[in-house]
């Protein structure tokens, strides 16, 4: 099941924390004083399987970090949470962007098939490792 994760949910960015290892206070305040900061996590069981941190500005929108945990990956997980943003966000936006490190071609793959492109290199961004610029 997926989720939105708002400040209210206290109980959910506890997990989310615990799994992933954020800073409660850091989320919190990204939800408090960021308008446009939204979260979507992926729960099986109670469990945070996934999660996609995204910002919509005006008519775009950025994926700022998405991880699923290494144990369920190639699950269908990460396709869930991304299909859900698209059709969400579908109609309000003009595209989503994100920027993947070159070495995560797990990563890579999924964006490819979920339709987004390459249009961009930073070079040496990741400690010498190019980061990849994709849109869709």
């Amino acid at each position: 099941m997926i989720v939105e994760v708002d400040k209210n949910a206290l109980e959910l960015i506890r997990k989310m924390e615990n799994i992933f290892n954020f800073v409660l206070h850091d989320i919190l305040n990204d939800l408090e004083t960021n308008p446009f900061s939204h979260y979507i996590a992926y729960l099986e069981d109670e469990k945070v399987l996934g999660y996609i941190n995204y910002y919509v500005m005006y008519d775009r929108a950025e994926i700022a970090n998405f991880n699923v945990l290494d144990s369920v990956q190639g699950k269908g997980i990460g396709t869930s949470l991304l299909k859900y943003l698209i059709d969400k966000e579908k109609g309000l936006i003009k595209n989503i962007t994100l920027e993947v490190r070159e070495d995560n071609v797990k990563a890579i793959g999924l964006y490819k098939k979920m339709g987004f492109i390459a249009t961009a290199i930073r070079k040496g961004y990741y400690d010498g490792i190019d980061g990849i610029l994709m849109e869709r």
